[in-house]
């Protein structure tokens, strides 16, 4: 009962108590110094007699005994103190006074060694002894005033934010295990962190130095491999994860039934060629459409943000037209992104004539064509110039040759031709490149995400530095990619940047689809979603309050985040935290992890050391790829010129409107083309007379 008697009599206990101890430490003095004392005249009978009778109790037979009791009275009284707490007062400070204060307490003694007059010897002694006596009392009253609850300890709450973690390694035939350690309640323990169904796909997010490819996207391509899987590995600074996917390959051959053939597009360095509008993997003309939208979205990401406005579509849709005409001609002999790109840059007289024929892109053209007649060639550029002038950046002859050739179908995951395939960026000219790899990607998505095909690996470092939209865009694969056994990887430095270049809606819902992320450090709005999905855990909350004369500590439980955006903002290189999804068949109760994933630097630098370089097929002169270059624009002049003649013969289509537009626009071609040389030579005529004028007047002059 904390009442005020029940205080005041334990206060009244403590300081009888305390008397007692210095009653019989008054009692030793007076008999050990008697002799000084009588030398003082400090004795009297009476005081005497009473020292007497006590002394028969057999307490003061000899000199510790009562030092002994003294000290045990002292240490009872201590423990019902109650001193004000101080948080500057530690146990250090304490002991040395209790230790220093029983020394010379005890050590007093040996002053009645010592030579010297009986009064010094008893001053000396009865002084030694009351110091100790002192410090005794001083560092067990701080006892009572030392604060055992230390709430600062963990300044920064990380103990209290540490949660259990799977610590054991669940694998199967697709799964990606990485070996961490983390911490919990202070104790570092071993624990893996278990992708074991990757089809639903891995969100890899951190900011540049964060350890993603050292530490995650490496483990994700070696085991994928040599679980046997197809890869498309899109390497945006190639070709650091390019050589490790081809030795892994080296490596881990022998695990698959059918070996798959390693092929590399890369447009700085010429490995292999491939035409990703290969006719024969276009069906209809949603395939152009979709062809269509990558290349131009690619070409002008913040047209991503601006879909649906007339000038975006405008460009999207004749892009789209030229792509399909070339589809249906000669059943896509010409069929390459440099035929369209040639093929889009003729004027428009021949390049509509021509179009007219086809009679499945006549309602795609019919806008244009009817902006043309009517002589509307304002809006007729503004239409169609933002189409060709961003084909024209992609004028390049590498790019052609790259573009124009058929080594590989990109059907990497066919069962009886399974590839890795490795697909280079340069940082440099990413602007250039990105729109030609998105087509590349939005043309392998297409045929890979297909029902009876083998298990496949897409990992995409640096994802948003390509564009891959539209039906085959990752959103849709992501969807669908579970039951085709296709295992998505997405690299990316944080959320912002994938709104940046996708937009936020397109963005939104790519990281809220994958069922797996792990993250290094990562700010901003990142950190916050991150800590919001990673949800809270039951937490301690402790407070303290000191008054003058006691202490009162609140201790209780709140739900407070896990792993907060703070905590993610700070993350050194290779800790990571996410979350991990499981299958029905292999559950995971501890999915979320915070922990530091284990790489064995020394074998891992050994490894690199014994690398092979990817061999490269041919020599690829310069000339070759000039050849190429000036063959795709002589296909494209003679497919004018077998196209323009048989306007004059008549259209052979059976749409009679479709021909009679070609007709008409190939009459104006021709009636063009005849006033140009009317004109151009009515021009020489005037220039040859002014000339002769000229002539004549420096003749007179001279």
């Amino acid at each position: 009962m904390h009442t005020g008697e029940d205080i005041q009599g334990l206060r009244k206990i403590v300081d009888f108590t305390r008397l007692i101890s210095v009653f019989i430490l008054a009692i030793h003095f007076y008999i050990c110094c008697y002799q000084a004392f009588a030398q003082w005249h400090w004795t009297a009978n009476i005081t005497d007699r009473i020292i007497g009778n006590i002394v028969k109790m057999g307490l003061f037979n000899n000199w510790w005994k009562p030092k002994l009791a003294a000290l045990l009275c002292l240490a009872i009284s201590l423990v019902g103190v109650k001193g004000k707490k101080d948080e500057k007062i530690n146990y250090k400070s304490i002991m040395a006074y209790l230790f220093s204060g029983l020394l010379i307490y005890w050590i007093s003694i040996l002053c009645f060694y010592l030579h010297m007059d009986v009064a010094l010897i008893a001053i000396v002694y009865m002084a030694l002894t009351g110091v100790g006596y002192l410090l005794m009392v001083t560092g067990g009253t701080w006892l009572s005033r030392v604060l055992k609850e230390k709430l600062h300890k963990d300044i920064f709450n990380s103990e209290n934010e540490t949660f259990p973690q799977e610590e054991r390694k669940l694998e199967n035939e697709y799964s990606i295990n990485l070996p961490a350690k983390y911490n919990l309640r202070g104790k570092v323990r071993n624990s893996w962190i278990n992708f074991i169904n990757p089809f639903r796909g891995l969100l890899v997010a951190g900011t540049p130095g964060a350890g993603k490819s050292y530490f995650v996207i490496r483990h994700i391509i070696d085991q994928h491999i040599k679980k046997g899987f197809s890869m498309f590995l899109y390497d945006f600074k190639f070709d650091d994860l390019s050589v490790l996917a081809y030795n892994a390959l080296l490596k881990y051959r022998a695990n698959y039934k059918i070996k798959p053939a390693f092929w590399v597009i890369d447009f700085d360095n010429i490995y292999h060629r491939c035409n990703p509008l290969d006719p024969e993997s276009m069906d209809d003309i949603t395939d152009a459409t979709e062809a269509s939208r990558t290349i131009m979205l690619g070409l002008n990401r913040e047209w991503i943000k601006k879909q649906g406005d007339f000038f975006v579509e405008s460009p999207i849709n004749f892009l789209m037209a030229v792509i399909w005409y070339l589809r249906k001609y000669r059943d896509g002999k010409y069929c390459t992104l440099p035929h369209v790109i040639e093929l889009i840059q003729a004027d428009y007289d021949r390049l509509f004539a021509i179009l007219l024929k086809e009679a499945e892109i006549m309602a795609l053209i019919n806008p244009f064509i009817s902006a043309y007649n009517q002589g509307a060639k304002q809006q007729l550029e503004g239409q169609i110039a933002s189409a060709k002038i961003g084909l024209a950046r992609l004028a390049s002859p590498k790019l052609y040759y790259v573009l124009s050739g058929d080594d590989f179908k990109l059907d990497l995951n066919n069962p009886d031709n399974p590839k890795i395939i490795c697909m280079g960026n340069n940082p440099q000219k990413q602007q250039i490149y990105g729109a030609v790899l998105s087509l590349y990607v939005s043309r392998m998505i297409k045929l890979v995400n297909q029902k009876g095909k083998l298990k496949s690996s897409l990992v995409f470092d640096e994802f948003p530095t390509i564009y891959v939209g539209g039906a085959s865009g990752v959103d849709g694969l992501l969807a669908t990619a579970r039951s085709n056994r296709i295992a998505v990887t997405l690299a990316v430095q944080n959320f912002e940047q994938l709104k940046k270049d996708y937009g936020a809606e397109q963005a939104d819902v790519i990281t809220s689809i994958v069922g797996n992320i792990i993250s290094g450090q990562a700010t901003g709005d990142t950190a916050k979603k991150l800590s919001e999905n990673f949800g809270k855990i039951l937490q301690d909350k402790n407070s303290m309050t000191i008054n003058s004369s006691d202490v009162s500590i609140a201790k209780a439980t709140a739900l407070d985040y896990a792993i907060p955006a703070s905590k993610i903002a700070a993350l050194s290189s290779g800790e990571f935290v996410g979350m991990v999804a499981d299958n029905p068949d292999q559950e995971i109760e501890l999915k979320m992890f915070h922990s530091r994933i284990q790489n064995d630097h020394e074998a891992i630098a050994k490894e690199q050391a014994s690398y092979k370089p990817i061999p490269e097929v041919e020599f690829v002169s310069e000339e070759t790829i000039q050849e190429t270059y000036a063959q795709i624009k002589a296909d494209i002049d003679e497919l004018f010129k077998s196209e323009l003649a048989t306007l004059e013969d008549g259209h052979p289509d059976n749409n009679k409107q479709a021909a009679g537009t070609s007709k008409g626009a190939g009459k104006r071609l021709s009636r063009r083309q005849q006033s140009r040389q009317e004109k151009l030579g009515r021009r020489n005529e005037r220039a040859n007379s002014r000339k002769l004028k000229n002539e004549a007047n420096n003749k007179a002059g001279s």
